[in-house]
């Protein structure tokens, strides 16, 4: 009635608890992720039947909507932060520099987006990777899952293994890419979702009491 289904506990083995525990295995767990990434954006169905026969169709990330979640930055960290004096013109500059940001995009938004893609919704399952968190998918573009992934807030890596990640996932989309338009945009959706994030963690202390 609620139109969920469960269809199998993954356990208990996020990636991000293995490479906690695994120091020397990091870049094929990474490889890995890469590899499920790239099959996920080869998704091509963009609208579905829902389990009581409605018809859905996965959102566009468009420009409106990734403004609309990186000003959360302002509504919450630079509200708790700053005097209302200074956010009145921080605000102001804030917003014209991300609008600035999100015209310089180049990629179109025609991939599957998972949109919340890091190491703690991926789960090592039966020697496969399976991703949970799901509900907020979206038609996007394709370096905001390789952001979430490589610029993870939750767990830190250097700047050697990062670029290994990121280079690796160009390798196998040779093809598929434009390298300068997909650095582009890599960079700039990795500060508006970092933006974004700081924005939520900052609700959820204050708002929800999730310190």
């Amino acid at each position: 009635k609620e139109n969920f289904i469960e269809i199998e506990d993954f356990g208990n083995n996020t990636i991000f608890n293995l490479l906690k525990k695994n120091n020397s295995n990091k870049i094929n767990l990474y490889k890995k992720s890469i590899d499920l990434l790239i099959k996920i954006q080869k998704i091509k169905q963009k609208k579905t039947k829902n389990f009581k026969g409605k018809n859905y169709k996965i959102p566009i990330y468009n420009n409106n909507k990734l403004f609309t979640e990186t000003k959360l930055f302002l509504d919450w960290y630079a509200k708790k932060n700053l005097s209302l004096k200074k956010r009145v013109i921080f605000n102001i500059q804030i917003k014209n520099q991300v609008k600035f940001l999100l015209s310089k995009l180049k990629l179109k938004n025609d991939v599957f987006v998972h949109r919340d893609f890091h190491v703690s919704n991926l789960m090592k399952f039966k020697n496969q990777l399976a991703v949970i968190d799901t509900q907020d998918a979206t038609i996007g573009n394709k370096a905001y899952d390789l952001a979430s992934l490589i610029d993870d807030v939750r767990f830190k890596t250097n700047k050697n293994l990062k670029n290994k990640i990121y280079n690796y996932y160009v390798r196998l989309n040779k093809k598929n890419i434009n390298e300068v338009f997909l650095l582009n945009d890599f960079e700039i959706l990795s500060v508006l979702r970092n933006m974004k994030i700081i924005g939520i963690f900052t609700r959820l202390a204050i708002r929800d009491k999730k310190r």
